[in-house]
């Protein structure tokens, strides 16, 4: 299942989740210039447990050396597969996580979330020489806030069906629980040491994730991340809307609302709806003309419901302009 987007839509810019996500771009690109010297280098940044369980070894690099990295390899990647999947995950869920804590709250919690995964994947695989690299661990971290923040949530999830592609609407829960789950199945039959995903920092990193988010709650927002916010509230409204069309009894036509913002409203402005049918969702883009005001129809042609004959009616949008 990939995720394409949430339906929750973040009240601020997420300023951080982007500088995360481009300083792991940045990183994969310096990987990409090493050549022959990229093992040399993982060997160095990544965590390798051997260098922390072997006295002979660990006697060789100074605490600093030995604390890096678990903050430098959770900005490395093992290939192009890898970090795009960590980076798309880590924009589909990592933005509503930095709204709830705030910018300076939720660096923090990303990089606790991380450190913590390194840890446990360090105690799981004491004796293995192979370094372990990836933002895993920390994304699980903020896919499990996100559980607990956010269980019902709507997820668009792109399912392939043998040569088909399903495009599904799946709650939250539902979908992370999976998630979950495959990490859970695929830890209990990997042995122990064997170079590959690193399973047992996935599953912590979620379960730390659970924690922290509680915690983090509890603290107070920083003043520095107070004053961000209010460069980085949104002024758009959501781009993803679920319509909910309702219909009299005697006629064909489907009646809904879609919600925008006054600059929207005079600028005119494009959004993504869902519309139930059924147990699916058919899900199109509408464009929303300037100058229109609350109170504004939008007729979309054929959309409606169709009776025996074969005759369809149109949906028809009211525009609500926000506050």
């Amino acid at each position: 299942m990939i995720p394409i987007r949430d339906a929750i839509r973040s009240k601020t810019f997420p300023v951080v989740n982007v500088l995360i996500i481009v300083a792991n771009c940045l990183a994969f690109l310096w990987q990409l210039s090493l050549g022959p010297q990229l093992r040399e280098a993982l060997l160095f940044y990544g965590i390798v447990p051997v260098r922390y369980s072997d006295p002979s070894l660990s006697i060789q690099f100074s605490l600093f050396e030995q604390v890096f990295p678990f903050f430098t390899s959770m900005f490395l990647h093992g290939g192009f597969l890898h970090i795009l999947g960590n980076m798309w995950f880590l924009y589909i869920f990592g933005d509503n996580i930095e709204d709830r804590l705030g910018h300076i709250r939720y660096l923090i919690f990303y990089l606790l979330c991380g450190i913590a995964a390194g840890v446990i994947h360090l105690y799981t695989n004491w004796e293995s020489n192979l370094p372990t690299i990836g933002a895993s661990g920390a994304i699980s971290g903020i896919m499990g806030a996100y559980l607990l923040l956010y269980p019902r949530s709507r997820i668009l999830t792109l399912i392939p069906i043998f040569f088909f592609l399903q495009f599904v609407e799946i709650p939250a829960f539902i979908f992370l629980g999976y998630w979950l789950l495959i990490q859970i199945l695929s830890a209990s039959f990997t042995p122990k040491n064997v170079g590959g995903i690193a399973w047992w920092a996935h599953i912590g990193g979620f379960v730390v994730g659970l924690v922290f988010i509680k915690l983090f709650d509890l603290i107070p927002r920083m003043r520095m991340g107070q004053e961000l916010r209010h460069y980085t509230d949104r002024r758009t409204s959501p781009r993803l809307q679920t319509i909910s069309p309702q219909y009299l009894p005697d006629e064909l036509d489907l009646y809904g609302e879609i919600f925008i913002t006054p600059k929207e409203a005079y600028q005119g402005a494009r959004k993504l709806i869902a519309i139930p049918q059924g147990i699916k969702k058919r899900n199109m883009i509408v464009t929303i003309p300037p100058g229109v005001h609350d109170g504004t129809r939008l007729r979309l042609k054929g959309l409606g419901r169709m009776d025996r004959d074969g005759n369809r009616g149109d949906l028809y949008l009211e525009v609500r302009v926000l506050d």
